[in-house]
């Protein structure tokens, strides 16, 4: 780029190059090399394909501490000025993906990221970009999971953009010794969501309330409610009533299926999100109930919360596809009910605590219970 916004970088070179990677073979043997395509492309499977990955299109110049909690979010080029804000905000580590269209706009759209990125000093020091080039919309659990796997720190929160981190999360997290142990253990810990009653004043990030006792107030005064409260299934588990007066780090009791938190998890051992869900709607509520039954346990932290910035929906889009997904998902939580059963069953899991997110939520299906028992009784 030159200045003031000029591209003069090799859009196809960057955009179809053949790059390779390399494995080191012990004892003497000589390097193995692979395409980069071919293996992304494998780690990525369940996608719409044709697709091309670009792993660190920015890295940030800093080097992260393995315990800090890299946020993983996603965007596309109309999110750019709400993604400034959260990366001035939140100061730490930012893994994210950016899906570029493959169309006649891919070279201006990029050439807006490189101005985006040039726009905010915070960029270069904290955000690793990673851009995702194809004709596919909306592939929301791909670009997670892209998010996910290249973030460069042991904790990962899975975070709409949209969404402002509201307190000093990371020194919370320090001094909070039953936080850290459970994050070190592989249990998840949520972050209650929240939004303004009145849209427009959920514009501005700055005046939102930076403490617990802020929140309350404005909760209170009927100025800002839990997010999405016309769909209660989507946040009630985290138990709003128990979190207000919480001073300490409580265990989500009352799970359902379509719950969507915001949530800190471990890179390393927790589940992928499944790929297959293209659009709007379930897509963030099945990676989530994968992630449970897995064995996962949900903890709500006792002082960080986030609030969502308001801005306008697609919603004809958005219905189209969560009739899609709706379907998807019945069929998903089936199919992940019996993948997860069999794995504790043949790993001598099944009476082990480890098994209980399942067995609590899975035993709801119709049948489940029975033929898992047979199960049961055919291995013995």
């Amino acid at each position: 780029m030159t200045e003031p916004g000029q591209a003069t970088f090799d859009v196809e070179n960057i955009v179809y190059s053949q790059q390779t990677m390399k494995w080191k073979i012990p004892n003497g043997f000589p390097e193995h090399e692979l395409m980069e395509d071919a293996v992304l492309q494998k780690i990525f499977a369940n996608t719409m394909q044709p697709s091309k990955v670009l792993p660190y299109y920015f890295k940030a110049v800093r080097d992260f501490d393995p315990e800090s909690v890299t946020i993983t979010t996603l965007i596309t080029f109309d999110r750019y000025p709400i993604f400034s804000k959260l990366v001035t905000n939140y100061q730490g580590p930012i893994s994210v993906s950016i899906h570029i269209n493959d169309d006649e706009y891919r070279d201006e759209n990029l050439a807006n990221l490189h101005e985006m990125y040039n726009s905010n000093p915070y960029m270069r020091e904290f955000v690793d970009v990673h851009v995702v080039v194809d004709k596919f919309d909306r592939q929301f659990n791909m670009w997670r999971n892209v998010a996910r796997f290249f973030a460069r720190s042991n904790y990962f929160m899975m975070l709409d953009v949209d969404f402002h981190v509201c307190t000093n999360l990371q020194r919370h997290l320090s001094l909070d010794p039953k936080a850290r142990k459970l994050m070190r253990s592989g249990a998840a810990l949520i972050l209650p969501a929240f939004e303004y009653v009145e849209q427009e004043d959920g514009v501005d990030s700055a005046t939102f309330p930076k403490s617990k006792e802020a929140l309350i107030r404005l909760v209170q005064n009927k100025r800002i409610s839990t997010f999405h409260d016309f769909f209660p299934k989507g946040h009630n588990a985290t138990d709003y009533e128990q979190w207000y007066e919480s001073e300490d780090v409580y265990k989500v009791t009352t799970y359902q299926h379509s719950y969507e938190p915001y949530v800190i998890l471990k890179k390393e051992g927790t589940p992928w999100c499944d790929e297959r869900f293209i659009g709007y709607g379930a897509n963030k509520a099945a990676c989530l109930f994968e992630i449970y039954i897995s064995g996962i346990d949900y903890w709500v932290l006792p002082q960080d919360f986030v609030i969502h910035q308001s801005h306008p929906y697609k919603e004809e889009t958005r219905k189209q596809e969560r009739k899609y997904n709706r379907k998807l998902y019945q069929n998903f939580q089936e199919e992940a009910c019996f993948r997860y059963s069999r794995n504790f069953l043949t790993a001598n899991l099944w009476n082990h605590p480890k098994s209980e997110n399942l067995k609590q939520q899975c035993n709801k299906i119709r049948g489940f219970k029975q033929v898992t028992t047979q199960f049961v009784t055919d291995m013995s």
